[in-house]
């Protein structure tokens, strides 16, 4: 068991649009964000500047060293540069998803072995891997998010290893306006993969678990 303590600061490596959309629910929540990209800090400073003091720009490495907890938001081909040392012992939240026209074709992918997020995990031997937030899109994820209660609350599923960093990402996907719905091992995350029933459509909590469990392998489907 691994007690986290309460995020203050979470790290982005990759600001794109989900990274940059999570920054911004992130600080209008009340944490500070350390932003990175794969072209550098300076091509960050108008997003920094509209997210206000509590954001700033640095290079993956600092981000990573920065976060108490870590968004990796980039495109799966380039998983393998996600720093590694600084992320020992830290949670990792990753959005990433298998575009093969995007990222080339992985064969352990293609023949269904493992997911994306077990591939950033073997890449990252210390720290906490958690999939979230790749099966929304990313204007969705700014507006739809609710208070705790709502009537049809959307629903957002999480897989990890760890209990306790699957309660970590948890806790933040709620403070966003979302209901949770834990989906268990890590190696469960291709129930919400790209093109399976839970992907980017809406459902609350009970139709989420639904979709789930109604997920077909991409051989089977």
């Amino acid at each position: 068991m691994t007690n986290f303590a309460a995020p203050r600061t979470i790290g982005f490596i990759g600001s794109g649009h989900i990274g940059s959309t999570l920054a911004r629910l992130a600080v209008d929540h009340g944490y500070d964000v350390v932003l990175s990209n794969s072209r550098g800090p300076e091509t960050l400073s108008g997003l920094v500047e509209e997210l206000g003091p509590r954001a700033r720009a640095a290079t993956a490495e600092e981000a990573a060293s920065a976060g108490d907890v870590v968004v990796v938001t980039i495109p799966l081909k380039n998983y393998r540069q996600v720093p590694v040392a600084p992320l020992d012992g830290k949670v990792v939240i990753d959005t990433n998803n298998y575009y093969p026209q995007r990222d080339g074709n992985f064969p352990e992918l293609d023949a269904e072995e493992t997911t994306t997020s077990e591939l950033l995990q073997a890449h990252l031997p210390g720290s906490f891997v958690v999939k979230a937030f790749n099966h929304i899109h990313f204007k969705d994820l700014a507006s739809q998010g609710t208070p705790a209660g709502t009537p049809g609350r959307r629903a957002l599923a999480i897989a990890g290893n760890s209990e306790d960093a699957r309660r970590v990402a948890a806790a933040l996907i709620e403070d966003f306006g979302f209901d949770v719905v834990d989906a268990g091992a890590l190696s469960e995350g291709w129930r919400y993969q790209r093109d399976t029933e839970a992907y980017v459509d809406r459902y609350d909590a009970e139709g989420l678990r639904h979709a789930l469990a109604q997920a077909k392998r991409y051989r089977d489907a």
